[in-house]
C-alpha cells in the first residue's frame, strides 16, 4: 500500500501519517492518546464534548460560478465565500502541522456503477476509526492506485474565530462543491463526517439518474426490497433491524433504474433506551470495533443505555456485517414498500395509514416529524418541524429535484406507500407512552407482507389519510387516534391545530405544487 505523507495531503511539518490502519491498530491509537476507553464488549467509548449531535447551524456551502444557480440557497443551504473557505482550510492545515495524521481512504456508493471515492483526513484516530467502519473499505489492491473524487478533513481541535472567519461559532461545516472537498472545525461529533459524505452524494447522484434518499431499506427473501423514510430518532435503525429479512442499510441510500443500493456499509444507531430484548441485533453489534458516542458506561466499562446525563443523542457505529442478516454487499431490487416514519409529539396522526401517489408526494415533500431530544444541539424536548424529503440539512439541490425522481420511481414501480407514526398516540409526548416498538413493528409486517392490501379503511376526515380498520398483531382500537383520546375535544383541537401547521408550511415553502397533490394534504 502507497505511503502518503503529511506534504502530499497539503500539510507542513514532519507529522506522521497513518493509513487505512487495521481497527485494532486505530483502538491502539485511540486508546494511547487518551480519546476514550473500552466497553466491557470491547467498544470504544468516546464523549464528544459541547457538540452532542450535528450542529446545521454551523453548515455551509461554498458559493462558486460552476454551482451557485444549483444551490437551492436559504437557510439550510447558507452561502461561504471561496476565500474564506480557503483562508479556514489554510489555517486548519497549518494546526494540523506536526501532528499525528490519521487517513481513511475508502467509498460511498455499494453499486460500482455510482460508487464515489473519498479520502477522510483526521485528527483523531476515534473518527477516523468510526469512518473507517461507516463507509466501504477498499482492498490493498483498490488502494495502490486510489485517487480521492472528494476529501473531508475533520480538525475538531481546530476552531474558527466567528468575528474572523465569518462562521457562526467555533465549529464549521463546509462544503465545496467546486474544489470537492469538505473541512469540518471544532466538533468531535462523527455524525458530522457521515452527513457530510451523504450531502456530497445528494449532490452526485441525481446527475447520475439516481434519487439519493434518507432512508434505511431491508430486502425480504423474494428479492422485493423496502425503502424506510424518516429523520433521526423516528425508527429507521430500528425498524429496518428484522430479522426476517435481510439489512440493506440504515440510513442512505440511492434509488437507480436497477434497485436501492447503500451508499455506506455501516450503520449509526441512536442507542437511548437500547436493551437486547427489543433490539437484540444492535445491542449484540456493540462490540471490539464498535463506537460508542457520548453512553454512560461505569467504572467495570458497563453501558447504562438508559442514562441521558451527556445528551438523549447518544449513538452507536459499527459496520453492518456486525449485523447478522446483513444483505452484503448492500445492493436490493426495485423496492414494493415504502413506509414513511414520522415521530408526531401531538399524538394524533394515526399509528399507520396507506397512501395514493398524490399523498405520497405531499409527505415526502412535507417531510414532518418531531425533532426528538439531542438529535441536534439546543434541542432538549420534541419540537414540531417540517424537514422537505425527511433530510432537508442533507439536500443542496432543489426538493423538486428530488420530489420529480421519486414521483417518477412510484409510477414506474407501483409500490405501496404507508405513513408510519413511531411516536405518541392517545395524547401528547409527556402525557403518554410512546407507541410499542412491538405494535409498529407489527404493522411494518403487515404492510411488507401485503397484509393490508385487501382490508377496510376509513378515511381520517382531518388529515385525509387512509386508515386501516384492521392490522394483524394490532388491537383495532388503536388504529385510529379518536379511539385512543380520553378527551375527544382535546384531540380535535391538537389534530387540527396540526393540520393546519401541515398547511402552512406546504403553502409556504411550496407555492407552485400542482394542485391535486395540494389537495391531497390535511383538510383541517
Amino acid at each position: 500500500m502507497k505511503q502518503l505523507t503529511a506534504a502530499m495531503l497539503g500539510i507542513a511539518g514532519n507529522g506522521k501519517v497513518y493509513r487505512n490502519l487495521a481497527i485494532p491498530a486505530l483502538v491502539e491509537k485511540a486508546l494511547k492518546n487518551g480519546e476514550g476507553r473500552l466497553s466491557d464488549t470491547g467498544a470504544l467509548v468516546v464523549e464528544t464534548g459541547k457538540y452532542t449531535g450535528r450542529s446545521p447551524d454551523d453548515k455551509f456551502i461554498v458559493d462558486t460560478p460552476s454551482v451557485h444557480d444549483e444551490i437551492a440557497w436559504g437557510k439550510i443551504n447558507v452561502p461561504i465565500s471561496p476565500e474564506r473557505f480557503e483562508k479556514i482550510k489554510g489555517k486548519m492545515l497549518a494546526y494540523l502541522q506536526n501532528k499525528e495524521i490519521y487517513v481513511f481512504d475508502g467509498f460511498a456508493g455499494a453499486d460500482p456503477k455510482y460508487t464515489q471515492r473519498f479520502r477522510i483526513i483526521n485528527e483523531f484516530a476515534a473518527q477516523n476509526l468510526f469512518i473507517h467502519q461507516l463507509l466501504i473499505r477498499p482492498t490493498e489492491e483498490q488502494l495502490e492506485d486510489y485517487e480521492p473524487d472528494y476529501t473531508v478533513i475533520a480538525a475538531p481541535g481546530f476552531n474558527c474565530v466567528p468575528e474572523i472567519d465569518g462562521t457562526h461559532s467555533e465549529a464549521a461545516i463546509i462544503i465545496n462543491y467546486e474544489t470537492r472537498e469538505v473541512i469540518i472545525a471544532g466538533s468531535r461529533y462523527c455524525g458530522e463526517i457521515k452527513k457530510s459524505v451523504f450531502s456530497v452524494m445528494n449532490y452526485v447522484l441525481p446527475k447520475k439518474g439516481v434519487l439519493p434518499m434518507h432512508c434505511s431499506a431491508n430486502i425480504g427473501d423474494n428479492g422485493e426490497s423496502a425503502v424506510f423514510f424518516g429523520l433521526s430518532g423516528t425508527g429507521k435503525t430500528t425498524l429496518s433491524a428484522d430479522p426476517a429479512r435481510k439489512l440493506i442499510g440504515d440510513d442512505e441510500h440511492g434509488w437507480s433504474p436497477d434497485g436501492v443500493f447503500n451508499i455506506e456499509c455501516g450503520c449509526y444507531a441512536k442507542c437511548i433506551g437500547l436493551e437486547h430484548e427489543r433490539e437484540p441485533d444492535i445491542y449484540e453489534a456493540i462490540r471490539f470495533g464498535a463506537i460508542l458516542e457520548n453512553v454512560i458506561v461505569d467504572e467495570k466499562g458497563r453501558p447504562d443505555y438508559h442514562d441521558g446525563t451527556l445528551t438523549e443523542n447518544t449513538r452507536a457505529g459499527y459496520p453492518i456485517n456486525y449485523i447478522k442478516n446483513a444483505a452484503i454487499p448492500g445492493m436490493g431490487g426495485q423496492p414494493k414498500t415504502i413506509i414513511f416514519l414520522t415521530a408526531d409529539a401531538f399524538g394524533v396522526l394515526p399509528p399507520i395509514s396507506k397512501l395514493d401517489n398524490d399523498m405520497a408526494m405531499y409527505h415526502f415533500v412535507s417531510g414532518y416529524t418531531s425533532k426528538l431530544a439531542g438529535t441536534e444541539r439546543g434541542i432538549t424536548e420534541p419540537v414540531t418541524t417540517f424537514s422537505t424529503l425527511f433530510g432537508a440539512p442533507f439536500f443542496p439541490l432543489s426538493a423538486s429535484v428530488y420530489a420529480t425522481m421519486l414521483g417518477k420511481k412510484l409510477e414506474e414501480t407501483g409500490a405501496g406507500v404507508y405513513l408510519v407514526n413511531t411516536g405518541w398516540c392517545g395524547g401528547a409526548a409527556g402525557t403518554v407512552p410512546r407507541m410499542k416498538l412491538s405494535y409498529t413493528r407489527a404493522m411494518v409486517t403487515a404492510a411488507l407482507e401485503g397484509k393490508l392490501n385487501d382490508v377496510e379503511y376509513v378515511k381520517d376526515p382531518i388529515f385525509n389519510l387512509n386508515i386501516p380498520k384492521s392490522c394483524p398483531g394490532v388491537p383495532a382500537e388503536i388504529l385510529d387516534p379518536r379511539n385512543v383520546w380520553k378527551d375527544k375535544a382535546a384531540y380535535e383541537a391538537s389534530a387540527k391545530n396540526l393540520a393546519k401547521k401541515f398547511a402552512e408550511n406546504f403553502a409556504k415553502k411550496y407555492p407552485d405544487m400542482p394542485e391535486n397533490i395540494v389537495k391531497a394534504g390535511p383538510r383541517g
